[in-house]
């Protein structure tokens, strides 16, 4: 197992560096110009963008840019941020607890309903409850994700007033006892981890169902019962356990997504994660800032899917992650 984990780790080092690499140089050779902004602005003078230019080091090479980024990122140091004009380091740690606070809650969700409708609809087969759990599935896998939050919007905060549409807490709540912060933010997270989580979590009580259904036609589970077991002690301690090794998988796989959707609620809800971070970023042309995001987000998928790979292993100890990455 360790033995495993380390490979993968430094496996995942040169598979990061060279996504960032690759990042970098499309970067710097996109049209346009990070200093572009400031040269239609009144009393900003052409010397001075230049000034600007020579400090951030945009006059250089892009292959000796390459390499002073290279060394910068070995020693820690994501750069400084044009656009805000601070560290990058610090902007980071800023953000990265808030996408977390939000792809944490969407991905709770998205496995603890998932997983029980896709449960309930194989046991109940054929049933009222499994035909309007697949077509509600159905009909929630299929929207986008950008429009429903913005009929969430509309419904729960323009028409009935019940929750905040941006952000992630209110305004003059710095002063505010912490179970009364809890509540407030809690409230401004209910839309966003909402589309983000139980949307998705229509795919995977699709996925859960199917794997369930194949397990209960298993001879063991036929065995189990004329013993005598009770339904919900075959469904729990045997069926479930065999049926959630693909969908496991199914989990690490679906990180990258919910990180990839977090990008399109952030700036949705105005929610301050990385997600939006890396939005105005990119529209700002700011390198430091999208090249610090990519390698946070790069760690956090290979955590998960790592995490999903050990997870298989707990499951059934049949089955070695050394062997499954063969």
């Amino acid at each position: 197992m360790i033995r495993f984990i380390i490979k993968r780790l430094m496996q995942s080092v040169v598979l990061i560096f060279l996504v960032l690499t690759i990042t970098f140089f499309l970067l710097h050779f996109a049209p346009g110009d990070p200093m572009a902004k400031y040269f239609n602005r009144t009393g900003i003078s052409p010397e001075t963008v230049e000034m600007m230019r020579v400090k951030f080091g945009l006059d250089r090479p892009v292959g000796e840019q390459y390499i002073k980024w290279v060394a910068n990122f070995m020693r820690g140091d994501f750069g400084f941020s044009i656009h805000y004009n601070r560290p990058v380091r610090d902007i980071i740690f800023e953000t990265v607890p808030n996408t977390l606070r939000l792809t944490v809650a969407a991905l709770l969700l998205y496995i603890v309903i998932g997983i029980s409708l896709g449960i309930f609809s194989a046991v109940k087969k054929d049933t009222l409850f499994d035909k309007v759990n697949t077509i509600t599935a159905l009909f929630l896998y299929s929207i986008p994700s950008f429009w429903l939050a913005l009929m969430l919007i509309f419904i729960f905060s323009l028409k009935l007033g019940i929750l905040p549409s941006s952000h992630m807490q209110s305004i003059g709540m710095q002063g505010a006892g912490w179970f009364e912060l809890f509540c407030d933010r809690a409230r401004h997270l209910i839309m966003p981890a909402f589309v983000l989580g139980v949307a998705s979590a229509a795919g995977m009580a699709r996925y859960m169902r199917g794997s369930m259904l194949d397990v209960l036609r298993e001879d063991y589970i036929r065995t189990a019962r004329a013993k005598g077991l009770e339904n919900k002690s075959v469904i729990l301690k045997h069926a479930f356990r065999n049926a959630a090794l693909p969908v496991v998988t199914i989990i690490g796989l679906s990180i990258p997504f919910l990180l990839g959707g977090a990008v399109v609620i952030e700036k949705i809800f105005s929610w301050p994660g990385m997600g939006r971070l890396a939005v105005d970023a990119i529209y700002a042309r700011d390198y430091p800032i999208v090249l610090a995001v990519n390698f946070v987000v790069g760690v956090m998928v290979i955590l998960g899917n790592l995490m999903a790979d050990i997870g298989y292993a707990l499951l059934d100890p049949r089955i070695t992650v050394t062997k499954r990455s063969e």
